[in-house]
């Protein structure tokens, strides 16, 4: 760890990259490691620890810099041929069934290989004993005695000689386990392959390393990776064998239908692959990861029970709950169960339950999963039943249930992967609570509901509350702020998804980095020509505008020195006309006793123009969604069209997004009221 500290303080910070190890200095830099196994195998450069910014400025700035896909390879070998000792380094070759000990007498940096020869005294590992001497040199002979640089660990020497030689071969063998893709070669040479593939893959490696992508949704991204590259072997091979049949015959026309079928697939996982490994696109697709959660119904006899959440359960709290619980006009017999843990509370209810939590500071170590109808209710003020989630985890809170109810709680969040709130199915009701967030706040998936009111979210590193396509959102008298964006609203033209039905109403969102209201949506190709047009459109008015900007910054400066300095422009200040009554002390300026109705005037001025601020707001927000939602409906029109169904029914089409957005106040929200995010 020390000699790691000062390598990332002293040889990266400065320009002396070239000059890492002990050229200059005296021993290695690098630390070692033990290989586990055979106790007689030499320890190894210790390099597989690297932070981010250590591989990214390497990749960046000394191994690919600008290249094209295409020229990937080239550029690894002209980076090789710089810093790869070409010889006199041992090495443990590592395969799945053996490891043994080999030294390098030259590399062959085109190919990325290094001829080797084992060393002496022979040292092999196996699964089983059939890899001896004599195998080993049969296999050698096979492969020319070249084996590719990525499956070499560099021996340790304490000379720090070879430092930089580990440290190339482990960036060459972590670009081609965790970066490189095998249709990599097939991307196009318009684009530069750092930007389009390394950095947004490296950082997707190191957000999974450090905890900040969610479990579920790195199970997919593996899981889409392998579909795609075992679906890119079977397109490649039908690919081969038709480019090697000359014969136009059936059985070539089929695998030419086959070999496209192929390629469709493989783009589209393609896309998936890239929308998660893009950081702003990452949760676009919400991954189901409790769909399979199965709810656990009514009790056999259909009894409901209400379970009591107490620290510590007193006679006078427990008469109380009596008072305003339990002692209503029906008289019913309640059956209670007592609990000092909401999460041993919840996961103890069935259908139709009510948790009760009493006034206290509650941590918890685990996720709350509500798949059954059931309420949790705060006994108190919200501020004084305080629930923490301890240690790290995906989620927090995640709804399943068809009709869940939270109510006067309040919920913080530490240490988070995922948003405090996540609305999987059904409805969810939240209400009178304060939420404490971490990295995003309240997400509604598609086919859920979320209805919010009289709470108040801040904290969230993402948006306060992310409404997906397909779901249904209404939020009312709420506070949403100090959250990097406060409301995101991600809506789809595709087919595939139904547009959210969304309901704001005297809603308060203020003081977020970014927009208080975000909509996320695809570009068109309408708007991709609008916006060439008007590039040059814009062109051609940019020197009539910065004209009339400096006119007005003249006349500007004019009126102020004539307003605040008349004695120097007496003839000016004797042609002005006499005005009457407030507009007279205002614009003269003269009298102090007159001074406080010209303030009094800017501030009506000031909340007016705010109060119009807030209403275009939300007009703005309207329009635009319902302009989105036009879009859709229009295509869909299209759609039903071109498959002869010229006459369809009103409710068919009727795929307009639900919007009601009166009385929400936006204040002081970084980037302002309303923005549009277009991908």
């Amino acid at each position: 760890p020390g000699a790691h500290q000062e390598y990332a303080e002293s040889d990266w910070s400065e320009d002396s990259w070239s000059d890492y190890g002990s050229r200059g200095k005296g021993g290695s830099a690098l630390g070692r490691i033990v290989p586990s196994g055979n106790m007689l195998f030499p320890d190894i450069f210790h390099t597989d620890h690297l932070f981010f910014y250590e591989r990214f400025r390497t990749y960046q700035d000394y191994i690919l810099a600008d290249c094209k896909a295409s020229e990937v390879k080239q550029f690894i070998a002209e980076y090789l041929e710089k810093v790869l000792e070409p010889s006199g380094w041992q090495a443990i070759w590592r395969t799945d069934v053996f490891d043994v000990v080999v030294r390098v007498v030259d590399v062959d940096y085109s190919s990325l290989k290094a001829v080797v020869e084992l060393s002496e005294p022979f040292l092999c590992e196996s699964q089983d004993s059939s890899f001896t001497l004599e195998c080993m040199q049969e296999l050698l002979e096979l492969k020319e005695y070249q084996i590719l640089l990525q499956e070499l660990w560099v021996v340790f020497d304490e000379s720090g000689e070879f430092d930089q030689t580990a440290l190339a071969i482990e960036h060459v063998r972590f670009f081609y386990r965790c970066i490189w893709r095998t249709w990599d070669e097939e991307e196009e040479d318009d684009f530069d392959y750092f930007v389009r593939c390394v950095e947004p893959r490296l950082r997707l490696h190191y957000d999974i390393l450090e905890h900040r992508v969610p479990s579920g949704l790195v199970a997919d991204y593996q899981s889409l990776l392998s579909q795609c590259e075992e679906l890119y072997a079977k397109f490649l091979h039908v690919r081969n064998s038709i480019s090697t049949s000359d014969s136009d015959s059936e059985v070539e026309n089929v695998s030419m239908v086959e070999g496209l079928k192929l390629y469709e697939k493989v783009e589209h996982l393609k896309q998936k692959l890239k929308l998660i490994e893009n950081p702003l696109l990452r949760y676009v697709f919400g991954y189901q990861k409790y769909g399979s959660l199965q709810a656990k119904g009514q009790r056999a006899m259909g009894a409901k029970v209400t379970h009591v959440v107490s620290l510590t359960m007193m006679t006078s709290l427990l008469r109380l709950l009596m008072r305003d619980k339990f002692c209503s006009e029906s008289c019913e017999e309640v059956q209670l169960q007592f609990h000092n843990d909401p999460l041993t509370a919840v996961n103890a209810c069935y259908e139709g339950d009510t948790v009760i939590i009493c006034p206290g500071h509650y941590v918890v170590d685990g996720v709350f999963c509500i798949a059954d109808s059931i309420e949790v209710e705060g006994y108190g003020l919200p501020d004084d039943i305080v629930i923490e989630k301890q240690g790290k985890g995906d989620n927090f809170f995640d709804c399943t249930g068809a009709n869940v109810r939270i109510s006067g709680l309040k919920l913080v969040q530490h240490d988070a992967v995922e948003g405090i709130l996540n609305v999987h199915h059904g409805k969810t009701t939240l209400e009178n609570c304060v939420l404490q967030c971490e990295t995003t706040g309240i997400t509604v998936r598609m086919s859920a509901e979320l209805l919010m009111k009289n709470s108040d979210l801040y904290g969230a590193k993402g948006a306060g509350v992310e409404i997906y396509p397909g779901s249904t959102c209404t939020l009312l008298h709420n506070g949403i702020h100090h959250c990097k964006e406060g409301i995101l609203i991600k809506n789809f033209l595709d087919e595939h998804y139904d547009v959210p039905k969304i309901t704001m109403m005297n809603n308060v969102i203020h003081n977020n980095e970014g927009y208080g209201v975000v909509l996320v949506r695809p570009v068109t190709p309408s708007e991709v020509k609008d916006a060439t047009a008007q590039t040059t459109q814009d062109e051609n008015v940019k020197t009539e505008e910065n004209e009339f900007r400096e006119f007005l910054m003249m006349g500007l400066f004019c009126m102020t020195v004539v307003t605040f300095f008349p004695a120097l422009f007496p003839a000016l200040g004797n042609a002005q006309p006499p005005q009457s009554g407030d507009e007279t002390a205002c614009g003269e300026g003269t009298g102090q006793e007159q001074q406080p109705q010209c303030v009094t005037d800017e501030l009506e001025l000031y909340e007016r123009a705010e109060i119009a601020g807030q209403i275009e707001g939300n007009r703005e927000l309207a329009n635009e969604l319902g302009a989105t939602s036009a879009k859709k409906s229009k295509r869909h029109k299209k759609r039903l069209s071109e498959l002869g169904i010229t006459e369809a029914d009103d409710n068919l089409m009727s795929q307009d997004m639900f919007i009601s957005v009166e009385g929400n106040q936006f204040k002081w929200n970084g980037k302002g009221s309303f923005g549009i995010f277009v991908f």
